[in-house]
């Protein structure tokens, strides 16, 4: 497993998560209390980007169908998805977030 590069520190706001393409994979970048997290971008329930949800009190939600998932853990918390969101590892070097995806074969 290597670290990839997504963005800066800066391309992420509390309110405005940022959205990043690592191969195939979808994910968001969110900050939290200084904290930054990175966790599957789109909806298990429909295709939707979560990071066009809303954000508020560590949770978003689903732009489309009304999902809620806590940023910190990926946890469903609401329905209409039926499964957790993988969440990925993050690591700040100079201002630069980076993070651990694992490619699968």
């Amino acid at each position: 497993m290597s670290w990839t590069t997504v963005c800066t520190t800066d391309q992420v706001q509390e309110d405005f998560p940022f959205s990043a393409k690592l191969g195939d994979k979808e994910i968001g970048v969110y900050l939290l209390d200084g904290e930054y997290y990175a966790l599957e971008d789109v909806c298990p329930h429909a295709y939707a980007l979560l990071s066009q949800g809303f954000v508020e009190d560590g949770q978003v939600e689903c732009p489309l169908h009304e999902a809620v998932f806590d940023i910190r853990t990926g946890k469903c918390l609401r329905e209409p998805a039926d499964r957790d969101l993988h969440v990925y590892p993050v690591r700040i070097i100079d201002h630069t977030i980076q993070l651990q995806v694992v490619e699968e074969a």
